[in-house]
């Protein structure tokens, strides 16, 4: 038996001296290179040496341990199904598999033998191109099964498009790490930001003591952070995690005198990175691509006069410092500032006057109001000028292509309501940012979806408060290689679409999709249990247009959590796949009525893989609670 000879081979020398404890048994499952939960391994561990009350294993117990956690009877199902009761699968009866279970359909025969050079462990066995149930295991928990497409891993989507033809990762308040009254602002929300592959980050900037602009959530008690320094972290973290272009939204409260300061620090901190004049031509009729921008800092602020004035101003010689810019002040605008809540005023700080909720014609009560921009700060904005936002009409008739809007989440929310198609309309011709409402002082976020489905590109939410709409977040830009752009399916795209979210018509594609949830894998044990219990159930919901919107939900496994089994069948019938998001969440039944969060992923429909797959799952924060899984089979047409 050349699996027994391996296995021998590998933890021999360890139990040189008869026995080992608990620390060297975590050590040998390392050297087999499964991953492995402290919290299991030392409950498996305790039920073998509680029998003989000692606190070592002999060589048989060792491997019993390692049966138990590694050969999951669901695998050995499977592997014998296709090795026909022999203990070894040959490369063809790998291709077959490849074929029947994993829905491969191309060079599935390559495929095979990249699987077995990849995961099978005993040199023998890969040498007669074959695979034992050892490596069956290694390929089924491997990324090569994982429930995410590995082509949508890499950027798969055209990049040539205009920019406001893509959802674009936007953070809210990104100077803030907790909630937004009177906590901390720290340098580390835009680090963090920036290596999740946000694409649009918010810099809410006032004047600062000694000409020094400053950071922070005006009018409250959160702490400040020099303009200068922001600058500086962005730089350095700007294209980590991307190499699309990075959009600075400024909020800007400054004096003339400090925007002329913070013009300068964006021009000589960011050097080269930083657009400062158009791509081609002057004359600006189109936005550019996120591939014509790779690598570029772009400027989101108010701007004065056009593009091409700007560039000539940049060109020559500035003729005055500053310039006022009149607009009306019925809407909500960029200055989230008439939604965000006043903790106080500090001398010295001008105190904005709260503005009435605005109904669906306010310009009755439109008042014209000025603003004083320095000429060097709006001639850094190039195309991405935020503009004031008036009707759909106005914006139709008047905006220009490189113009945004930012429209407050409860007005926005209204527009999705009221005027769906119209606002469609808008998000196919003009970026559009959506902001949370000033009354969320913790922080909280609502759920995007609502607002991709019209098309919106910067959905922007608090990136430092965790939950499930920063779950959906970042399930969504997953997707195209997690680099904060994904192209908008072409019915948000095309200017004379007639799509709305409530009544998809002719735009529907219906996705019929059945999943098979056959079991988990050392999951997360309860905060209640004392040893490696959890009493495990999974919700399975789908977020998409209003009608896809539907949440599952499987039967209770009762004191397991090690090695949970539901062989359970789920079935949904999606309307709008292209928009649609599927989550899958693990939670602990504490009582009747409540559930325990104990791990989740989430990701684009359009992004799963078919046939046998693992899920790896997700805390709270997002971090990886590798071996944590489920098992499932996935199936659609």
């Amino acid at each position: 038996m050349e699996e027994n000879r391996w296995f021998l081979s590998i933890i021999q020398h360890e139990f040189r001296t008869g026995k080992i404890d608990l620390d060297s048994t975590m050590k040998l499952l390392e050297k087999l290179k499964i991953p492995f939960d402290f919290a299991h391994v030392k409950h498996v561990f305790k039920k073998t040496v509680d029998k003989r009350k000692e606190h070592t294993i002999n060589i048989e117990d060792f491997r019993a341990i390692y049966r138990i956690i590694v050969h999951r009877p669901e695998f050995l199902e499977l592997f014998r199904a296709y090795s026909l009761n022999s203990n070894m699968l040959s490369d063809t009866q790998l291709t077959e598999f490849l074929k029947k279970e994993q829905y491969e359909t191309e060079a599935c025969e390559i495929t095979a033998l990249e699987i077995i050079l990849k995961h099978e462990p005993i040199e023998e066995v890969r040498k007669r191109r074959q695979m034992s149930f050892e490596g069956f295991i290694r390929y089924m928990i491997s990324e090569d099964c994982s429930i995410f497409k590995s082509n949508h891993r890499t950027i798969y989507q055209d990049m040539n498009h205009p920019l406001c033809d893509y959802f674009i990762s936007s953070s809210h308040n990104t100077y803030l790490i907790s909630d937004q009254l009177v906590g901390p602002s720290h340098l580390w929300g835009y680090t963090s930001a920036l290596l999740k592959g946000c694409r649009c980050l918010e810099i809410d900037c006032w004047d600062g003591s000694n000409n020094e602009p400053v950071v922070y959530h005006g009018h409250t008690l959160t702490s400040k952070i020099p303009f200068v320094s922001v600058i500086q972290v962005i730089d350095k973290y700007a294209f980590m995690a991307s190499d699309y272009p990075l959009i600075l939204s400024l909020e800007n409260h400054c004096s003339t005198k400090q925007q002329e300061v913070m013009a300068k620090y964006l021009e000589t901190i960011l050097g080269e990175k930083l657009l400062t004049s158009t791509i081609g031509d002057t004359a600006v009729n189109q936005l550019p691509s996120p591939e014509a921008l790779k690598r570029r800092i772009l400027v989101k602020n108010k701007k004065v006069g056009t593009i091409e004035e700007g560039v000539l101003r940049r060109n020559g010689e500035n003729q005055s410092e500053t310039e006022e810019i009149s607009e009306y002040e019925s809407m909500s605008d960029e200055d989230e500032t008439d939604e965000k809540v006043t903790l106080c005023s500090k001398t010295g700080t001008p105190k904005r006057k709260r503005k009435h909720k605005s109904s669906s014609s306010p310009r009755k009560k439109a008042k014209v109001t000025f603003t004083k921009i320095a000429l060097a700060l709006s001639d850094l904005v190039i195309y991405t000028k935020s503009e004031k936002f008036v009707s759909f009409e106005h914006s139709l008739t008047n905006q220009k292509c490189y113009e945004n809007n930012s429209i407050g989440e409860v007005q926005a929310r209204r527009f999705v309501k009221r005027s769906a198609k119209e606002f469609v309309s808008h998000t196919s011709r003009f970026i559009t940012r959506i902001y949370p409402k000033g009354t969320r002082m913790n922080s909280s976020n609502y759920n995007p979806q609502e607002f991709w489905n019209v098309g919106c590109q910067m959905v922007a939410l608090n990136f430092q408060t965790p939950g499930v709409p920063m779950e959906v977040q970042d399930g969504k830009f997953l997707d195209n290689g997690g680099c904060g752009y994904i192209l908008k399916p072409e019915f948000l795209r095309n200017h004379n679409s007639t799509f709305t979210p409530n009544n998809v018509g002719r735009y529907s594609k219906p996705m019929s999709l059945s999943i098979r949830l056959i079991s988990g894998h050392q999951l997360p044990p309860s905060n209640l249990s004392k040893t490696n219990k959890a009493d495990p159930l999974v919700q399975i919901e789908i977020f998409g247009v209003p009608e896809d919107q539907v949440k599952k939900k499987s039967s209770v496994v009762k004191s397991n959590a090690l090695s949970p089994r539901w062989d359970e069948t789920f079935s949904f019938t999606v309307q709008v796949p292209e928009l649609a998001l599927i989550r899958f969440c693990v939670e602990d039944e504490i009582s009747l009525v409540a559930n325990e969060f104990l791990g989740q992923y989430t990701l684009p429909l359009l992004s799963l893989r078919k046939g046998y797959c693992n899920i790896p799952l997700l805390s709270k924060d997002g971090d990886n609670l590798e071996p944590a899984s489920l098992f499932v089979h996935v199936w659609y047409y």
